[in-house]
């Protein structure tokens, strides 16, 4: 899956330069954990597929100690960045990072629950897809599939900002740019998940959250 420019400010200091900082991530974190509170299981392995900066990662498994975290990208840089927040923050639930690209053959065979924040707009058709049949493989009956991000619904106006940011993806790379809501829901069905719910988040995004069944 190719990954584009993400929105990261540098690290700095000897030790840390790796690190990544997404300023959305701090902006966005605790509404998603708010959803993810009433929805995640009681134990197990969370994968969190696209962790970019790996700021999420970091913030869920402080946020949720009995879970183990599995952050992963396919983006050397952004491994690099989650390790480096990693190494600092010493959590025992929060797992080293490793290599997965959504559309291709994925190393994780199981997960209690998957993760993917601000990934399908930004990525491929084709990665949204391999999301979907990896979920599909490795979530347990009921298991939960997470999305967060920017889409497009049926007979909902569409934020200006949402439209100027479509576009500018899309000039970016025209593979790129916020996806339907029902075709998520027909991929996903598809491949053996079923659409829970779609919860408003502030800034014009949204919660998707679908179950294997």
């Amino acid at each position: 899956m190719m990954r584009g420019p993400e929105p990261w400010e540098p690290g700095s200091g000897p030790v840390f330069a790796d690190k990544r900082h997404a300023p959305a991530t701090t902006r966005n974190r605790d509404a998603i954990a708010n959803i993810l509170r009433d929805e995640l299981p009681p134990s197990g392995l969370v994968l969190e597929v696209a962790s970019g900066s790996g700021e999420h990662a970091l913030h869920f498994a402080a946020t949720f100690p009995q879970l183990q975290w599995q952050p992963t990208d396919p983006d050397p840089a952004a491994l690099a960045s989650i390790a480096a927040w990693r190494a600092d923050a010493d959590l025992a639930n929060l797992r080293a990072p490793i290599t997965l690209d959504a559309s291709a053959d994925w190393p994780v065979t199981q997960a209690d629950a998957i993760l993917c924040i601000n990934m399908v707009h930004i990525s491929p058709w084709d990665a949204t897809l391999g999301l979907m049949q990896g979920a599909g493989r490795c979530l347990p009956l009921g298991g939960l599939l997470y999305l967060y991000g920017p889409y497009t619904r049926d007979g909902v106006e569409t934020a200006p900002s949402n439209l100027a940011f479509d576009a500018s993806l899309k000039a970016r790379d025209p593979r790129w740019g916020l996806r339907a809501v029902h075709d998520l829901i027909a991929a996903a069905r598809d491949r053996g998940l079923a659409f829970d719910r779609l919860v408003d988040m502030p800034a014009n995004n949204l919660s998707l959250l679908f179950r294997k069944s």
